[in-house]
């Protein structure tokens, strides 16, 4: 059973709750770095340790939300082994996983409809990696 990492700063709350409901439909572990209410908060606070947990492989890769999707996006995208894509439709999720082996999905809470939340979780998911020519641009990445 893959474990699925959370993390969302307060904006994202109200949209994390249901992709907790999403993975517990669907038979995945999930553990949850917070935020863990709708109070204003810092989404570094807990894109860091979400950030840490997958590269150190303690979850199998990682969801997280904010309102924009942008601050804890490149908050996690500091982290060497972090390749976090922001995606709002199923097409953008599956590329990230199929070109750029993405290893945590970055919802825009404040702009992604609460409808389409599924589809990209299943998308994001249940894609793989191709390989090929993009493993030597995905290698590339990294700062050595």
């Amino acid at each position: 059973m893959k474990t699925i990492g959370l993390a969302s700063d307060h904006a994202g709350f109200e949209m994390k709750q249901q992709v907790k409901a999403y993975l517990e439909t669907n038979g995945y572990a999930y553990r949850d770095f917070g935020t863990f209410t709708d109070d204003s908060c810092d989404y570094s606070d807990y894109a860091h340790p979400l950030a840490e947990a997958v590269e150190a492989g303690t979850v199998d890769s990682g969801i997280a939300l904010c309102g924009s999707g942008n601050g804890i996006s490149m908050t996690l995208n500091k982290h060497q082994g972090i390749r976090a894509a922001i995606c709002w439709n199923r097409e953008l999720a599956t590329l990230s996983r199929e070109h750029n082996d993405a290893n945590v999905l970055v919802l825009p809470a404040r702009f992604v409809d609460r409808h389409a939340v599924g589809e990209i979780l299943e998308a994001f998911l249940s894609a793989s990696f191709c390989g090929g020519r993009h493993r030597k641009r995905v290698d590339k990445i990294p700062i050595h």
